[in-house]
């Protein structure tokens, strides 16, 4: 099955924006850092604190990436760039949720796409979503509720009581699953004959259409070392590019994958992907300490001040925008024979 591109001509830079950077930022890397120098059980909300982050209680460790207010405002806003990347639409499986369709949402996070989901389609019979963190707001749509629980521990098996889900959500867990083939299986058995999968992942390797981006950038040494400390731990960072044949082998048809593009920064031309990137910018100024925190000190076993080195660089970089770093945006949809 191909690939089908969105957006697929070149991504062009705003002139405007390109001279503004070079006036502002006319210094190289190194110069400009210098300058910068209801109701639950208590063991679910007794969270983890380290590197002055707020981690899960619930399976320690399994994640590796915070989830106080600071993280919360983040993903919300990334659920934010998703929904613009595809054209202000939650999923491109083709179903109508308002056919009384169960639906699960695999890691939801704050739960924002399960919310918007249900605000949108009321017809909706049931909007599930499942975290290893109970942060989800308690005044929710009706057809939404919310569970604490590990996807990667063995489902209750469909059968009397227990009924299949129509249609399976799974977004951004990148770096948070280790066995995703067994997950990938575990959808297919959970769902009904005829519903539909969807995976919603960037493809982690940043690149430019100009040449713009070198691999001493400090974003691409980022994403290099975050996806070498998650394949120390077995928690791909990159599962997007995999993602089709999982869905294939574990017996889905009718895959089908979709490609958008996430600029990093200001510079493109296009409106809708000038605030793309200016959020995808964002994303990396104020999440990368989040981003390294773990992964960089308890994994890869630097220093503070390595670390700190680099949040610094990424930051300089993503601010500067003379790089014009782009992710690939996957859409991965398939269906369980009928």
């Amino acid at each position: 099955m191909a690939v089908l591109e969105h957006d697929t001509q070149r991504v062009e830079v705003d002139a405007e924006f390109a001279q503004y950077a070079a006036e502002a930022y006319n210094t190289d890397d190194s110069a400009t850092l210098a300058s910068s120098n209801t109701s639950l059980h208590s063991s679910l909300v007794n969270y983890e604190w380290k590197h002055g982050r707020r981690y899960h209680a619930y399976q320690a460790g399994s994640y590796s990436f915070p989830n106080d207010e600071r993280e919360q405002e983040r993903l919300d806003m990334i659920h934010h760039v998703f929904y613009r990347a595809l054209g202000d639409r939650l999923f491109l499986a083709p179903i109508n949720p308002n056919d009384g369709l169960r639906i699960l949402d695999i890691g939801t996070g704050t739960g924002l796409w399960a919310i918007h989901l249900g605000e949108e389609y009321p017809g909706a019979k049931e909007i599930i979503g499942n975290d290893l963190s109970p942060i989800q707001p308690r005044w929710v749509p009706p057809n939404v509720r919310f569970l604490v629980d590990d996807v990667e521990m063995d489902w209750v098996q469909v059968g009397e009581g227990v009924k299949p889900y129509d249609y399976i959500h799974c977004r951004y867990m990148a770096g948070g699953i280790k066995d995703w083939p067994g997950l990938v299986k575990q959808m297919y058995d959970n769902l009904q004959p005829g519903g539909w999968v969807e995976f919603q992942e960037s493809d982690n390797t940043l690149y430019s259409q100009d040449g713009t981006l070198t691999k001493d950038n400090a974003m691409v040494r980022m994403m290099d070392g975050l996806m070498f400390a998650c394949d120390k731990i077995g928690r791909t960072m990159d599962p997007a590019p995999s993602m089709k044949k999982w869905a294939e082998d574990a017996g889905f048809i009718n895959v089908e994958v979709q490609k958008f593009r996430l600029p990093v920064g200001s510079w493109p031309k296009d409106a809708r992907l000038k605030e793309i990137g200016t959020l995808m910018a964002v994303n990396f100024i104020e999440g990368v300490e989040a981003f390294t925190a773990a992964l960089c000190k308890d994994v890869l076993g630097w220093s503070q001040e390595e670390v700190s080195a680099l949040n610094a660089e990424v930051k300089a970089s993503a601010k500067r925008g003379n790089a014009h770093a782009i992710f690939d945006f996957l859409i991965i949809t398939g269906q369980k024979p009928e």
